[in-house]
Formats: structure tokens, sequence, C-alpha cells
């Protein structure tokens, strides 16, 4: 019991360690408990959160704060219609042809897999490659199931989208024009002295806007990279597995072995074993490699180094917790854990 005290004294001592903790756990809380009532508002949030930035440069310029924020936000607008104007028609209509050619990708693949008995005998069996193609059919029928259950819910898929469209537009603009009044409001529940909540949340804010930052870029440079080398290869469905590899950059290591498989799928499919699948292979994991030892450390170089088994367990336990946000927000998050154990205030031991 004696440890257990000492141990209390040595690392919650001081009054700022217990609020940042509650704070934590509050937040925490309200995230995992309402996180699906509240996705707007959180969603909103962070993508104010991220144009405050661009807000703050106009700022440093001597730009009047509420100019500069409407030129932000009629930016982000015309970014948001580009995106659903302009990229998801063409994106749609690559997925349907990809989805009708995908019965007969499937049967070329299914012969190859057949011929490997025979040319393999000594390590495939017949019974052994039926059981893959059982389970890869049994896999299939899994996701058209689910494909199928998304489309009857997609009315009210579709009513919710168009909620969020007029509603987060909205609290975007309020967060960034009210940003003052709202910290303001915020502060007043919040304790004067909170120099540790302030030289951990400074660090964090540092960090995360570097890394959010340099994730944006990373994701055009490799999506644009991609897609004018499939382009210029003649890759089928060249803007859509171009966009796959570019979001691929959102979850280190896991994306970019995950979103090989298409790539070199469809390119097998309509070339088969030839020089131009050869090149198109070799080309793509150039772009990788440049991606992984010159990208990435040229846009990430302020940002705090974590180890890969750090960010792979951040990935599985924050994208959990948080689906497709927790995953993007994974190692800034990781960055948070590291930075209040790094500035955890600690009483000398005995």
């Amino acid at each position: 019991m004696q440890a257990i005290t000492n141990w209390f004294k040595r690392y919650f001592s001081d009054p700022q360690v217990v609020f940042l903790t509650l704070l934590l756990l509050l937040v925490f809380g309200v995230v995992l408990t309402m996180g699906d009532m509240l996705a707007p508002v959180l969603a909103s949030l962070v993508i104010a959160y991220l144009l405050e930035g661009v807000v703050s440069q106009f700022e440093r310029r001597a730009w009047p704060r509420f100019p500069a924020v409407i030129l932000v936000f009629i930016c982000f607008l015309l970014f948001v219609a580009l995106i659903l104007l302009g990229l998801m028609p063409l994106l749609s209509r690559q997925v349907t042809e990809l989805i009708q050619q995908f019965p007969a990708m499937l049967s070329s693949g299914q012969q190859v897999l057949l011929q490997l008995p025979e040319r393999y005998p000594e390590i495939l069996s017949e019974a052994q490659i039926k059981q893959i193609i059982s389970g890869i059919h049994a896999e299939i029928g899994a996701f058209g199931q689910q494909v199928l259950s998304w489309s009857l819910a997609s009315v009210v898929s579709l009513i919710t989208l168009a909620v969020y469209l007029i509603l987060m537009p909205l609290l975007v603009f309020f967060f960034l024009k009210d940003k003052s009044l709202i910290l303001g409001w915020i502060n007043q529940f919040f304790p004067k002295h909170r120099r540790f909540a302030d030289t951990v949340w400074s660090d964090v804010d540092r960090q995360i806007g570097n890394y959010v930052r340099g994730k944006f870029w990373e994701i055009i440079i490799v999506w644009a990279a991609s897609f004018v080398v499939f382009s210029l290869m003649g890759l089928n469905y060249a803007l859509l597995l171009a966009v796959m590899v570019g979001l691929s950059v959102i979850i280190p290591y896991i994306g970019a072995a995950v979103v090989t498989f298409p790539v070199l799928f469809v390119a097998w499919f309509q070339w088969g074993w030839s020089a131009d699948f050869a090149w198109l292979t070799a080309a793509y994991f150039i772009i990788q490699a440049l991606d992984g030892n010159v990208l990435v450390p040229l846009l990430f170089s302020e940002v705090v180094n974590l180890h890969p088994v750090a960010i792979i367990v951040a990935i599985l336990v924050f994208g959990g917790f948080w689906g497709f946000w927790g995953v993007f927000f994974a190692i800034p998050l990781a960055t948070l854990v590291q930075a209040v154990l790094v500035a955890w205030p600690r009483q000398p031991a005995g």
C-alpha cells in the first residue's frame, strides 16, 4: 500500500497534472460515448483546426481576421466542390467499370491458381488450391452482402450526407470566425494556473500542425505522381488506383502494403506476365521508395520520430476507437501521449 501511495505522490502531486489527466479522460469519454452523435461537430472542429493554420498565416501578414476567414472559407468550399463535382463522378465511373470487369478478373486469377499444382506439385496440391478458391469466393460473397445492405440503406446515407454538407460548412465557418469567443468561454471553466497543460498543448499543437500539413502534401504528391505514371503507361482505372495509392499514405506501412495488391492485380489482368507489367511494377515500387525515403523525411523533418511498432500500435488502437479519424490522427495522438509522458512532472523518489 505504501508503494502505491508513494507512486501517486511522485506522479500526481501537482494539481496541474490532476487537471490535465481529468481533462484528457473527459475528452476521451465524450468522444468514445457520443462520437456518433457529435460526428458533424467533431469533424467540423478538425477541419476548422486545419484551416486555422492558413488563417494564421494571413494574420501574420497583417490581414484582419474576418477577411482572412472569409477568403480561407471560400477556398475551402471551392476545394470541396471540386472534389464532389469534378473528382467523384470520374471515380464513380471507374469504380462501376471495375466492378463490371471483376468477374472476368476473378476467373483469370482462378485459372492461374489451378495451374499451380501442375507446376509445383511438391509445394501445392489441388485440394489446397480448391480450398483457397472456395475461401476467396466466400469472402467475395460476404462483401457482396455488405454492398447490398449498404445500397438498401443508401437513401438514409444520402440524407445524412446532405445534412452534413449543409451543417458542417456552417460549423466550420463559426468555429473560425468566433474562435476567440469560443476559447474565452471555455477558458472560464479552466484553472488559471495550467502551465503544464499549456506546455503539453503547445508541443502537441506544433506537432499536429506539421504532421497534417505534411500528410496533406504527401497525399497530393503521391496521388499526382501515381496518376501521371499510370496514365502514361496506359493502365486501366488510372485515376481510381492513383487515388487509392495517394490515400494509402494515411496509414503508414499498412496502407502501402494493402494497396499494392489491387494495383498489381489490375496490371496483371491487363497485360499478363509481360514487359509492360514488369515496368509498371518497377515504377510503382520506385514511387513507394521515393515516398518513404525522400518525401517523408522532407515533409516530416519537424515531427517527433516514433518507432514503427509505436505507429502500428497507435493505428490499431485509435483506429479501433474512432475509425477513419482515429487512423488519420493516430500519429498525432501518439505524439500527444509521448508529449504528456515527457513533460510529466515527477517528484524525487523516496
